[in-house]
């Protein structure tokens, strides 16, 4: 069974550096595109970074600058460096991609169960 699972959550200072990890498992055949989204307390869940499985990466505005989305395919990871962060960063932070299995070779919309990021003022 495919799974997404997230590390590296925790509580950091305002100005801190926290790296997000996201580690694929399973029998996986290939991955495309994959997501960091957050969700603050009260809030929607917002996209916060992108990388294609070429490699191409985009951000929202909020975090253009500050953080860094790359990944490993050859480890089946995905990682998000956050750099001087702000307290409004503050949220559950999910992986989410779009992976096939080796099952049945198509396509599926996979989600992390979140790390907790808290940025304190």
């Amino acid at each position: 069974q495919v799974q997404l699972v997230e590390s590296g959550g925790g509580l950091v200072q305002a100005g801190g550096s926290l790296r997000l990890s996201c580690e694929a498992s399973g029998s996986i055949f290939s991955i495309n595109t994959m997501n960091w989204y957050r969700q603050a307390p009260g809030k929607q869940r917002e996209l916060v970074a992108v990388i294609t499985s070429g490699g191409s990466t985009d951000y929202a505005d909020s975090v253009k600058g500050r953080f860094t989305i790359s990944r490993d395919n050859a480890k089946k990871m995905v990682y998000l460096q956050m750099n001087s962060l702000k307290p409004e960063d503050t949220g559950v932070y999910y992986c989410n991609g779009f992976l096939a299995p080796y099952s049945d070779y198509r396509e599926y919309d996979y989600w992390g169960q979140g790390t907790q990021v808290t940025v304190s003022s």
